[in-house]
């Protein structure tokens, strides 16, 4: 019985023998329902070696994305417990320790979870040092990130198609041994864009890229699509597959289609397929064309524009590659101060013939002089022809000396021929008898004479032996000769210190555009195909029907550009990928000053009038 009952009892007694008594408990203090028991600690000799002082830890986003922290101090710091204000009450609920002078001390150590009430004080004793000041590294960092140049780092997928752009406008060889069908058809849908041209009646007229017998096929297939939606009166302008773009424009008896893996719009291909329909105009004139057809649907085209193709092909290969003056519908003009241009429209002027409609000087394919009837002014499509037929093509260059060449111009008359005498110069000042050195096309100088008279050769060219001899007298072919070689201004030279890489500037009511030189960021052709791409996309967004953007910021892995349009002008600006924004508008700031300043250098306005 004793031993069931022995977890109970409070002693067991055996006989007479008693166990000593235990030692007296120690008191308790009973606090808020707890038993709290006094813990004796030695008191310390020292306070708190750990400094604290009353500071904000604040956090400030820089421009470029990325975040840093800092401190304010108010300039107070001191020591220890002068600067510790401790909540007993939270203390004891939270870690049930006692309000002690101890636990003070615990309190205010490094390693102390007790609450403070200014716990930014404790943050700044683990990180020492001011905060608030920038190392010189990381200044010398972030001056470095904000100059990375476009395209410099990240390689987005929408770029990567860019790869083996150089070997874009590689030709595509013929059957051989070492080149069947296959493998010419694989290099064929490798290329990035194509152009092509065919009848209604679905006879091939032009491709860019391969000989019609590779993609003849192709184009059967193209104006089968086609008929079907003309049949459903419900006609096709373009259509997507995959990533490729296809436009189609149709003029009279003619499809052109536009095939794009570029990311253009729809509006910039159909530009593009107007101008060369333009091309075939300037050849053949709208009248002719059409009478062509209208007797006999299924002509095949390629005999009346037999020796054009060289034409088709530069024109297209300038669209791949990028150009600005097709992009913005405008022309480019030599920089040249007031007064000396004023003085070649003058000397220009002087020499004018009867026969003369219009009279150009163009270096380069920059406009520098025109001469014109008072009531009648050029297109900027008409020009980009004369040009591209000029400086691109290099067929009547190739000629050399003089050229006597029937030419359409389109946008000023698509019903009739004008007649264009051509001179290339070689850009001496002295004398003709120095003979002729090769010299790069943005250099070339050519004197460019239009009249409506198949019978003004030689009155053109008396004209033209003028203008040259008093260019000279006056030197101002040398001044010509040396805007030319010193070429595009610097970023630099225009807006110093700017984080602009380079920029498109369009003045509307000039319809001419400016811009700067493209080295050395740009030289490279891909580079400048990337840089031409953002252009076009910029471009494309701003001007989207029924949009009313007139300030557009972009910003990517690769770049940070931006767009400004208003009824003056129009401002294409790229810069790095870290570049601040603020920046960026306060470089297009300067870029619109400068060119306000420099308007009648940059561009002509006006010209000499007869």
């Amino acid at each position: 019985m004793g031993n069931e009952d022995a977890g109970s009892s409070p002693a067991i007694v055996f006989g007479d023998e008693r166990p000593p008594p235990l030692p007296p408990r120690p008191s308790q203090a009973i606090e808020g329902g707890h038993v709290v028991t006094p813990v004796e600690r030695p008191q310390l000799q020292s306070k708190p070696t750990t400094a604290v002082s009353s500071m904000n830890i604040q956090t400030l986003s820089f421009p470029d994305g990325s975040r840093g922290t800092f401190s304010t101090n108010n300039g107070n710091v001191s020591t220890g417990a002068d600067q510790i204000d401790v909540m007993p009450e939270q203390s004891t609920r939270s870690r049930g320790l006692s309000t002690g002078g101890s636990d003070l001390d615990e309190a205010m150590s490094v390693m102390s979870f007790a609450p403070t009430l200014r716990p930014p004080g404790d943050l700044e004793s683990l990180l020492v040092g001011d905060m608030g000041k920038r190392s010189p590294a990381w200044a010398l960092l972030h001056a470095q990130s904000s100059a990375v140049q476009p395209f410099e780092t990240v390689k987005s997928s929408k770029m990567a198609v860019l790869t083996n752009f150089e070997h874009e406008f590689d030709d595509i060889p013929d059957v051989s041994e070492n080149w069947n069908d296959e493998d010419r058809l694989q290099m064929w849908k490798s290329k990035l864009k194509h152009f092509m041209i065919l009848s209604s009646a679905g006879k091939p007229i032009y491709s860019r890229h391969g000989d019609l017998g590779l993609i003849n096929s192709s184009m059967g297939v193209v104006q089968t699509i086609i008929s079907f939606y003309e049949g459903a009166k419900n006609p096709l302008y373009g259509f997507t597959a995959g990533d490729t773009r296809f436009v189609i424009a149709t003029q009279g008896p003619l499809y052109f289609v536009a095939v794009s893996r570029l990311g253009e719009s729809d509006s910039q291909m159909r530009a593009q397929l107007d101008a060369l329909y333009m091309q075939i105009l300037s050849t053949l004139t709208l009248p002719t064309l059409n009478n062509i057809f209208a007797n006999r649907p299924s002509t095949d085209l390629r005999k009346p524009l037999q020796g054009t193709e060289m034409l088709l092909s530069s024109l297209a290969d300038s669209f791949t590659k990028g150009s600005p003056s097709s992009l913005l519908g405008a022309l480019e003009c030599l920089r040249l101060r007031k007064s000396q241009r004023h003085s070649i429209n003058n000397a220009f002027l002087k020499a004018r013939s009867e026969k003369l409609l219009y009279g150009l000087i163009v270096a380069g394919g920059r406009l520098v002089s025109v001469i014109r009837p008072r009531r009648h002014s050029l297109h900027p499509s008409d020009l980009q022809l004369i040009f591209n037929m000029l400086f691109e093509s290099g067929g009547i260059r190739s000629g050399g000396g003089e050229n006597w060449v029937p030419l359409c111009l389109p946008a000023f008359n698509n019903r009739g021929y004008l007649y264009m005498y051509v001179s290339f110069l070689d850009g001496q000042a002295e004398n003709e008898t120095t003979p002729q050195t090769s010299t790069d096309n943005d250099e070339e100088i050519a004197i460019i004479l239009i009249s409506t008279d198949k019978e003004s050769f030689f009155a053109l060219q008396q004209m033209r032996d003028d203008v040259v001899t008093e260019l000279k007298r006056k030197k101002l072919l040398e001044i010509i000769k040396a805007a030319a070689q010193k070429g595009r201004p610097t970023i630099d030279e225009i807006a110093p210190g700017a984080y602009i890489s380079h920029f498109l500037f369009k003045s509307k009511a000039n319809v001419q555009f400016c811009m700067p030189s493209l080295h050395p960021a740009f030289n490279d052709m891909v580079q400048r195909r990337r840089l031409m791409s953002l252009y076009h996309g910029l471009h494309a967004t701003v001007h989207t029907k029924h949009s009313h953007l007139k300030v557009l910021n972009c910003v990517s892995e690769e770049s940070t550009s931006l767009a400004w349009v208003t009824p003056i002008f129009e401002l294409y600006c790229v810069a790095g990928p870290n570049a601040p924004q603020a920046a960026i508008a306060q470089a297009a700031n300067k870029i619109i000053q400068w060119a306000k300043r420099e308007e009648e250098r940059l561009f002509i306005i006006g010209g000499g009038v007869f």
